[in-house]
């Protein structure tokens, strides 16, 4: 049992049930899926302040605040109790391609020669953890939402916006992941 729930799942299985929590959720009193709309909840419980964006009763979503900490919790137990002590697999070519960029430690679930605390203070450390993250954060902002809210919710509820928002969002991952990367990787 516990082999099963540390292995990676099968497509046709993870998808499917990520899929359900939509109709889950709609059921459960008509409440919409998405996790980067926790943090201005967050800044509204917060800081309430004289900000406009944040006027309003955020207490009507704070069933948001316990999914977003449920997930917090959940990454926490599946990372120290359900470990995968196998490292990562990689096509061989990307392994490659990774150790000529001197990334060898593929041990854990992010490369550790890339994101720690000394390599924040490098340049390619910096762009990649500060400046990423901050890109991240404004591209949920202009999108109206991150990858599960316009993937998993919007195209389900067949939104027009969402499919837009996902097929930028692949387009702009696939073009970063080959194109910006490795010129990042290589400073």
């Amino acid at each position: 049992m516990l082999h099963t729930i540390s292995s990676p799942w099968p497509w046709y299985v993870a998808g499917p049930l990520i899929g359900l929590t939509v109709p889950l959720l709609l059921l459960l009193g008509n409440r919409q899926f998405g996790i980067s709309s926790t943090l201005r909840h967050i800044c509204a419980a917060c800081m309430p302040g004289d900000i406009e964006f944040f006027k309003y009763n955020w207490k009507q979503e704070s069933w948001n605040l316990f999914f977003a900490l449920g997930i917090l919790l959940g990454g926490m137990i599946a990372a120290t109790l359900l470990h995968n002590p196998e490292p990562v697999v990689l096509h061989p070519k990307l392994a490659e391609s990774l150790a000529a960029h001197g990334i060898t430690n593929l041990d854990g679930l992010v490369p550790v020669q890339l994101f720690n605390w000394p390599a924040l203070l490098t340049l390619r450390g910096f762009i990649l953890m500060v400046v990423g993250g901050f890109l991240v954060g404004f591209g949920t902002r202009y999108a109206g939402g991150c990858t599960s809210g316009h993937a998993i919710m919007g195209l389900s509820n067949l939104q027009w916006p969402s499919l837009v928002a996902t097929c930028c969002f692949m387009a702009g991952g696939f073009l970063v992941a080959n194109l910006v990367v490795p010129i990042i990787l290589s400073l």
